[in-house]
């Protein structure tokens, strides 16, 4: 194919987009492919002779097509969304054209100042005060372990990257058990050890870590000759929506000196609503904060939102400069680089710079008001349903709820009811585990969901629930 070609394909590739977009609704929401059938269809070996555009876009439509999960359908409510809005994608489509590489502001001046222009209109958005400086990691995975590494060497006095981790101090983290699996892979990686992550009880209706236990946690760590980090909390955590208190988490951090990295991966894109920011009251106090505008905010995956009280701390951990990285006869710029993990970085600053500027923060806020509201209404609907219980109430637009039928075994009865759903193909659940307890999550965030849609979910989930066959006992 040549750039000659270009034109016709993409007018084509436009058409099938705007089309595959106005029927999703007509396609089940998850893959209805069995394990190895994709595989199957595709050749063993790769083709030595070019083929045609026009062979190769209809094995997509035929082999690629029945083996997707749509992600951006409207009744996706499973997980958390990963979102595509319209004119992120075409801020993503312009980007893949020009495909620059800013990974040093020499390299693309206008992805470097982009960036940062663009996340400082995040800061204000979400309401963090002035001081706190933005990078766009590709994932809250990312931006979590850039922040486990910062507090691993200020607690070693930036010793870490130069001597290793042998002969120093074992080092602890603190988080409570609602945490994202992501914190688990950063402390792998960053060589603390899964047994130095101080799991602290969670309490309360917002299943937040305690306080008390995180203060007795870290003097008795000290007391055994351990080395306190940091302290990873969660502004909505991934099963339920676990809410911190940062207010009580805070004047502890500071009496031990500790680092506080806080994970609101999906929940803090709901502070560009102010109504909202009583959830995590306290983050001015933060070293570092993320959220994901991939998620929640229609941004296309990836991107995801990085916010550091002291720059100088990430650069002092995570950067290298051999004189082929210098950018000379500039002062005062950034390289981004040097506040992630990877070297090589995405033009990702575009796309956010589409999204704020094609549907404004009023829009955007529009769409997540409604998402809580529809949410609350369709939990209220359940928790009216006989034989339904709503579990953990509404946190944002997350809920979760379980089914009960008498001789029924509870767990077993909702692993049968969700994968019964999402068989169906209408809408799409996950489950999780409250107190070990098997239940169905229900989320909404699809950018294009409407409130017909939530209400059909509704109509899916207590139609199935009432037909679903189930051995007693």
């Amino acid at each position: 194919m040549r750039w000659s070609d270009f034109a016709q394909w993409g007018r084509r590739v436009s058409d099938w987009a705007v089309n595959y977009h106005e029927g999703l609704r007509d396609r089940p929401v998850r893959a209805q492919t069995k394990p190895g059938e994709v595989a199957a269809a595709l050749p063993v070996s790769p083709p030595d002779a070019a083929e045609s555009m026009e062979t190769i876009f209809a094995d997509f439509e035929t082999i690629v097509m029945p083996g997707i999960t749509h992600w951006q359908h409207p009744r996706f409510f499973a997980y958390f969304p990963a979102n595509a809005a319209p004119a992120s994608v075409l801020a993503e489509y312009l980007v893949s054209t020009v495909a620059p590489q800013c990974m040093l502001w020499q390299t693309s001046p206008a992805a470097t100042e982009m960036e940062t222009v663009v996340l400082d209109w995040l800061r204000q958005a979400i309401g963090l005060p002035e001081g706190f400086a933005g990078v766009i990691q590709d994932s809250a995975s990312s931006a979590t372990l850039a922040a486990v590494l910062t507090m691993r060497e200020r607690a070693l006095g930036w010793a870490g990257n130069t001597s290793g981790l042998a002969g120093q101090k074992q080092l602890r983290v603190y988080c409570s058990r609602e945490v994202h699996t992501s914190i688990d892979r950063a402390i792998w990686v960053a060589g603390i050890g899964e047994e130095n992550l101080r799991r602290i009880p969670a309490t309360g209706a917002n299943r937040g870590m305690d306080a008390d236990a995180l203060d007795k946690a870290i003097r008795a760590d000290i007391a055994d000759g351990f080395l306190p980090a940091g302290i990873i909390a969660c502004i909505g955590g991934t099963g339920v929506g676990a809410m911190d208190d940062l207010t009580a988490i805070m004047p502890v951090a500071r009496e031990h000196g500790l680092y506080v990295h806080v994970d609101a991966a999906w929940a803090g894109a709901a502070m560009i609503c102010p109504e909202f920011r009583h959830y995590w009251e306290g983050i001015e106090d933060a070293d570092s904060v993320v959220f994901n505008p991939h998620k929640w905010l229609g941004a296309q995956f990836d991107c995801s939102a990085h916010f550091i009280r002291s720059p100088d701390d990430l650069v002092r951990t995570l950067a290298i400069q051999p004189e082929y990285l210098k950018t000379h006869g500039a002062e005062g710029i950034i390289n981004y680089s040097e506040w992630s993990v990877p070297l090589g970085r995405r033009f990702r600053a575009l796309k956010i710079w589409f999204l704020v500027r094609a549907y404004g923060l009023d829009g955007l806020r529009e769409m997540i008001r409604n998402h809580v509201d529809w949410s609350g209404a369709l939990a209220r609907r359940l928790g009216a349903e006989p034989d339904f219980e709503i579990v953990t109430d509404p946190v944002l637009s997350l809920f979760s709820f379980r089914y009960m039928r008498d001789g029924a075994e509870p767990d077993a009865l909702n692993l049968a009811l969700v994968q019964a759903i999402n068989d169906d193909g209408r809408i799409y659940l996950t489950q999780t585990r409250v107190d070990g307890a098997l239940v169905i999550r229900f989320t909404v965030g699809a950018f294009s969901a409407t409130e017909e849609d939530v209400k059909t979910a509704g109509d899916v989930i207590v139609e199935i629930a009432r037909n679903l066959e189930m051995p007693h006992g």
